[in-house]
């Protein structure tokens, strides 16, 4: 079917084949990749973006023996196709199959797995002074999207790198969009090299005459450089220590190879700026940059999402996206007090806040890729007399935790933590399962953790969040709202109440956030079999309701506790301690939760199902612990 890409399976096979060909293997990689994520979904945008810069680097280099750092994977996808895995797409982000993002663990042509921003550079370094000290040759690239540049730890690999002069490469993937809009100074800066007509119609002017008198170009050189200082504001690259060059154009194949080919020969400090546009050859994916960015499988002529039987027949069952229930719930508080401001890094759209900044401008925040400024700004805000909400992914709160550790929690400082796609995130896999904020947050001193599961508890829980002195996180997942809780009526509760869902003397199952229904549908399944079991939706992971655990115990002494986290450090093992604090031990506890592990990509009801957290594995289990026999077949129909 394709004249070139089917002659690729590995990097020697596209260095084989002859350089004004590239152009017409861009274009079917271009063809294949969009037929691609349209049937699997994916990072489109990017990876359109960045397929020429993917073609051009492995035509030059000499993968894996060169070593190639993404920052993020979202760029890489043509690269998995040249490195032998262009058969394996159709199982993109499937699980079992390809996954979303570099990984070794996949293929030895990706260094590092890389599905957070910011980490390329400082990879990069790394791997350069391994290979000095080695003695070895291999050349090592970054390639850095821009809007990794928003993010603390770029700054700081980038005066490391520029100070210690190891031989290295970062390609700069300038598209002046990283997911949302990028901000800040360093954004605005590459603006102004890209626009700058005097120094682009001057320098190309020059080397134009130059090339006419190849010997003159290197004595040439001192003063182009300095045309740069004259007519570029900043040049904050030069300054740092690196060697500038560009910008130039990303999508020419040709020219990309030819400019990387002397850029790599000189053995420097070097970066090479280049300009792309983000969804290239996708219409859709051009004009909206956003809904292109992460899309779910798409009409590839139209761009219209396509949604399968499952998803369709799930729909009638939910309501709103927990996303959107945060956002209207902060909107409601934030038009009733206008010292509410809400803090972003960098995920306006995925957060829901693009509402919020709409009918509040000025008191909206996106911070940029950068959630350990995100945090500690807020607590400064919190000092002044505001009151900030941060709306952050689960793992990507991870990056501040030290913030919220000095520059909010020790010093007495309120903050709102809204935690996103807490729990299983399905496709993109290991680098989002937000899986570990219990253990995280669990040992800061006056942390609350509340996990709300509908819209009730959702406007509650911010209020109580606006009153409380301290550090109070919400998690909540990625998905909708079940309208299972659309018949339980809305009672106010304070910190650290839960409430009785259902009734049942043979056990309690304890359960939190997502998987309160879960907990519900199994109740329903063991009721069908003669077994009567209490549902508590616990509501926070601390504190506890211990008045409702001691309840239970009075009911039975067998407590389930199920999660949607891993053992280590969370709600289960918070309720182990109190327990074990108060005197109690004459008690059989068993607690459901995921695996000390990190979790591969997969839809979350095939994982929670492997991981015996669907309600039908629950079921069984609680069956079989209390020595009733329940038929292996047992499911919620």
């Amino acid at each position: 079917m394709w004249q070139w890409i089917d002659k690729i399976s590995s990097p020697a096979d596209l260095k084989a084949l002859p350089l004004e060909k590239l152009p017409e293997i861009a274009a079917e990689y271009r063809a294949f990749l969009i037929e691609s994520v349209a049937k699997t979904g994916g990072h489109l945008g990017a990876s359109l973006g960045a397929l020429e810069l993917n073609i051009a680097l492995h035509y030059v280099l000499d993968s894996p023996a060169d070593k190639i750092c993404w920052d993020v994977g979202h760029q890489a996808y043509v690269h998995k196709m040249i490195t032998g895995r262009r058969e394996r797409m159709h199982s993109l982000r499937q699980h079992g199959g390809l996954s979303g993002f570099p990984s070794p663990f996949e293929n030895p042509h990706d260094p590092f797995i890389v599905g957070h921003a910011g980490t390329a550079i400082s990879q990069a370094l790394g791997l350069a002074v391994a290979r000095d000290l080695k003695g070895a040759q291999e050349k090592v690239v970054a390639v850095v999207g821009d809007g990794a540049l928003t993010a603390g730890l770029a700054y700081e690999a980038l005066n490391n790198a520029g100070h210690m002069k190891r031989d290295m490469l970062i390609v700069l993937n300038d598209n002046e969009m990283s997911i949302s809009k990028n901000v800040g100074g360093i954004s605005k800066y590459l603006n102004k090299v890209i626009t700058n007509p005097l120094y682009n119609r001057v320098r190309a002017e020059a080397e134009k005459q130059l090339d006419k008198f190849p010997r003159l170009r290197r004595f040439a050189a001192s003063g182009l450089e300095g045309l740069k200082h004259l007519l570029v504001p900043g040049i904050i690259f030069e300054e740092l220590g690196f060697r500038y060059f560009g910008p130039v154009d990303g999508h020419d194949v040709i020219g990309l190879v030819h400019t990387l080919r002397k850029v790599l020969a000189l053995h420097e400090t070097s970066l090479l700026h280049i300009i792309t546009q983000k969804g290239k050859g996708c219409l859709f994916a051009e004009q909206d940059s956003e809904r292109g960015h992460g899309v779910t499988p798409f009409d590839v002529k139209t761009g219209e999402k396509i949604k399968s039987p499952k998803e369709v027949a799930r729909a009638r069952f939910e309501g709103i996206s927990y996303t959107k229930a945060f956002v209207k719930a902060l909107m409601k508080i934030a038009r009733e007090d206008s010292r509410v401001v809400a803090i972003t890094a960098a995920m306006p759209s995925g957060t829901g806040l693009v509402e919020f900044q709409k009918e509040f401008p000025e008191r909206f925040f996106d911070v940029g890729i950068a959630e350990q400024h995100a945090v500690s700004f807020a607590g400064a805000l919190s000092k002044g007399g505001v009151k900030p909400v941060c709306a952050i992914y689960s793992t990507f709160l991870q990056r501040a935790h030290d913030s919220l550790v000095h520059d909010v929690a020790l010093q007495r400082q309120p903050l709102i933590l809204a935690l996103d796609r807490a729990g299983l995130v399905g496709a993109d896999g290991a680098t989002h399962n937000g899986v570990f904020d219990i253990s995280y947050l669990g040992h800061i001193p006056h942390a609350v953790i509340a996990a709300p599961v509908c819209e009730g508890d959702m406007e509650q829980m911010l209020r109580l969040g606006m009153e409380y002195p301290h550090i109070f996180a919400m998690r909540f997942p990625r998905g909708n709202i079940s309208r299972i809780y659309d018949e339980m009526p809305a009672r106010p509760f304070a910190i650290g109440e839960g409430e009785i869902l259902r009734e049942g003397r043979d056990g309690t199952l304890l359960a939190i956030g997502a998987m309160v229904e879960s907990a519900l549908q199994a109740h329903e399944i063991l009721r069908r079999h003669g077994i009567e079991i209490r549902v508590v939706n616990m509501r926070f992971a601390r504190p506890l309701d211990g008045r409702l655990i001691l309840d239970s115990l009075a009911q039975s002494r067998f407590l389930f506790t199920l999660e949607e986290h891993v053992l280590t450090g969370g709600f289960g093992s918070r309720v182990l301690e109190f327990l074990e604090g108060s005197g109690i031990s004459d008690v059989q506890v068993e607690r459901f939760a995921l695996p000390d592990e990190f979790i591969e990509h997969g839809t979350r009801e095939i994982l929670l199902d492997h991981f015996g957290l669907s309600s039908e594995a629950i079921a069984r289990r609680v069956s079989e612990r209390l020595g009733h026999e329940t038929p292996a077949s047992v499911s919620a129909s």
